[in-house]
């Protein structure tokens, strides 16, 4: 089967290439993808989706037509039917996703075309309004975190924007986990919001809510969590060795996916943790920079801060707090940084508290809306002195 590179960065183009490769009329697409096409895929491929995400390290993921249309039937049977509006990169699991939803629906998608701003969101969201047989047509869209907090910004003094986040019958936010703060403001705005958790490998959110979507299974092995289940991706393009490692085989058959998430399921519910390997050792002691980003967010004017490692002359690792000065303003960076230290202390210890905060014009991300770990980190190396 051969495999087509397209731009991710046309919707509609890979909307009329992903019908074909859904439906079997048309060669797989590769999106992200470096080397030149086309080449050859296995057969069933609809989508090879190329990223280095968050750490810089590169991968090919083989999403098939099975996977994603399993992906987009459980979703559909969990929050209902209806229109979908794309106002994420379609190069981008979650943004994929909506095409893919709208496409087994048979419905066409609304397309946010352009740099994603409050204003274009809210005019799109707002121009969907429909109805059939009387009955008002549901709609839905998929966010970050970083979308969501613009979008509700905005809100505290546009009544359109409000408008258009309470006109959604869910909201997806997920690709990281959703400040605690930032949920609330959206519920208080009138939005329903669904967290959702997954990835490229799981064909984009298969838990929602903490709750596995129909089919999939969830297990922690060691404190991983692992899952099993039809949004499987086949594994990585060309690399046997490391799909053979994310992708362990129970002595049963069971195909499972090992997230490197640390995780518990309690109750049947998911609680993720953070990265496994988003881990520091600071005077002999292991502190999870995911944890102490949570703690952090949780400090008013902090709710999109970044926290990153940085080399310690003293304590061999230490994590630093990187924040938009936009959100210094409304309290003095020493306050913000002592609340935040205080706030860590008293959860973790005092070992895990960050050593300082570091104010930039605009967090750096990736096309995904996520922030660029990777890119943070080497400019606060840059500026540590």
């Amino acid at each position: 089967m051969k495999l087509e590179a397209v731009a991710g960065e046309d919707p509609r183009g890979v909307l009329r290439c992903l019908r074909a490769a859904i439906h079997g009329a048309g060669p797989a697409l590769g999106l992200g993808m470096v080397e030149p096409a086309p080449r050859a895929v296995p057969a069933g491929t609809a989508v090879v989706v190329t990223t280095s995400g968050s750490t810089g390290v590169p991968k090919s993921v083989v999403l098939s037509r099975n996977a994603l249309t399993a992906s987009a039937i459980a979703t559909t049977a969990r929050i209902g039917e209806g229109d979908w509006l794309l106002a994420l990169p379609a190069s981008y699991v979650a943004g994929l996703q909506v095409l893919v939803r709208a496409i087994v629906s048979g419905r066409e998608p609304a397309l946010l075309s352009g740099a994603f701003t409050p204003q274009a969101f809210a005019a799109a969201s707002l121009t969907m309004a429909s109805t059939h047989h009387g009955e008002r047509i549901a709609t839905y869209t998929s966010l970050v975190p970083a979308q969501l907090s613009k979008l509700l910004d905005a809100a505290e003094h546009e009544t359109v924007v409000t408008s258009a986040l309470r006109s959604f019958e869910a909201i997806l936010v997920g690709g990281q986990a959703l400040p605690a703060a930032t949920l609330e403001r959206a519920q208080a705005a009138g939005a329903r919001i669904v967290r959702t958790y997954g990835s490229t490998e799981t064909s984009g959110g298969c838990v929602y809510d903490g709750v596995p979507l129909d089919g999939v299974g969830l297990r922690t092995i060691e404190g991983e969590v692992q899952i099993t289940g039809p949004t499987l991706a086949d594994g990585y393009l060309d690399d046997p060795d490391r799909t053979a490692a994310a992708f362990p085989r129970d002595s049963d058959g069971t195909r499972w996916y090992r997230t490197g998430d640390a995780g518990i399921v309690a109750g049947g519910v998911l609680q993720v943790r953070g990265r496994l390997d988003n881990v520091i050792v600071s005077g002999g002691i292991n502190v999870s920079l995911d944890r102490v980003e949570q703690i952090v967010r949780g400090i008013p004017g902090l709710s999109s801060a970044v926290v990153v490692a940085v080399p310690d002359e003293r304590w061999g690792e230490a994590s630093v707090v990187v924040a938009t000065r936009g959100e210094a303003l409304r309290r003095s960076e020493a306050d913000k940084l002592d609340s935040a230290r205080a706030a860590v202390a008293a959860v973790i210890g005092p070992h895990a508290r960050p050593t300082r905060l570091v104010l930039v014009d605009e967090i750096a991300t990736l096309a995904s809306g996520k922030p660029d770990r990777e890119a943070i980190r080497r400019a606060v190396r840059d500026l540590t002195p």
